[in-house]
């Protein structure tokens, strides 16, 4: 059950503190590195590293997820599960993900900005916040415009298809050639196309402003 591995994750948490103890009971403090950037400087106390732990966590699963029903999940679903079956499994899945990663990249936001903020960021730091709302942005596009228009019109289409006996197959679909001799459907194609193409472009916009943070993280990581 999600309750049983929620607990073994907050102990894996808990773990780590123990690995790497903090001092979480003291306070932050202020600090301007050899750049001119306003910074935290290290060892200040639990309450910056909850913070950063926040945004870390944020950062990965979010980066994670993105990678994962972008480039791996979706491609091997549609191309071992009846093409019906896969898209009402995507309408499920897909508004889940959006609110995951919605969530996920707002923390991100929130907490990145408050280690740096705007007034006192480098212009390196401020195009990671840039990069980081345009993640979010495109996400909360997709959560409340694209993906619920998306799953109307293939429910739509969807409907139509059964009526022409297709959409059970796996992999290539039957649907642009009952399309030729049914103006309906055809209609109903290039309507889910245009906003299915939106979403599909808003998805790899949010991918794309985690991806240019990753080289920010690759650059300020010490091994």
């Amino acid at each position: 059950m999600w309750i049983t591995r929620f607990v073994v994750v907050l102990a894996f948490l808990a773990l780590g503190l123990v690995v790497s103890p903090a001092p979480l009971t003291s306070k932050w403090k202020h600090a301007s590195g050899l750049s001119g950037a306003t910074t935290w400087s290290d060892g200040l106390g639990g309450r910056v590293v909850a913070l950063k732990l926040a945004y870390l966590l944020s950062f990965a699963t979010a980066w994670g997820a993105s990678l994962w029903v972008t480039f791996i999940g979706g491609i091997i679903m549609f191309r071992h599960m009846p093409r019906h079956q896969f898209g009402n499994l995507q309408s499920k899945l897909f508004p889940v993900y959006f609110r995951l990663v919605a969530v996920c990249a707002a923390a991100c936001v929130a907490s990145f900005a408050t280690l740096h903020p705007w007034s006192s960021a480098t212009s390196r730091e401020r195009m990671q916040i840039v990069s980081l709302v345009l993640s979010l942005t495109s996400t909360l596009l997709n959560l409340i415009i694209f993906e619920p228009l998306t799953i109307k019109i293939m429910k739509e289409r969807h409907k139509v298809e059964r009526e022409e006996s297709i959409g059970s197959e796996v992999g290539v679909s039957k649907n642009l050639e009952a399309a030729k001799r049914n103006p309906q459907l055809a209609k109903i194609n290039k309507k889910f196309g245009k906003v299915h193409g939106l979403s599909s472009l808003s998805n790899l916009l949010s991918f794309g402003g985690f991806a240019i943070h990753s080289w920010y993280l690759a650059s300020r990581l010490t091994l």
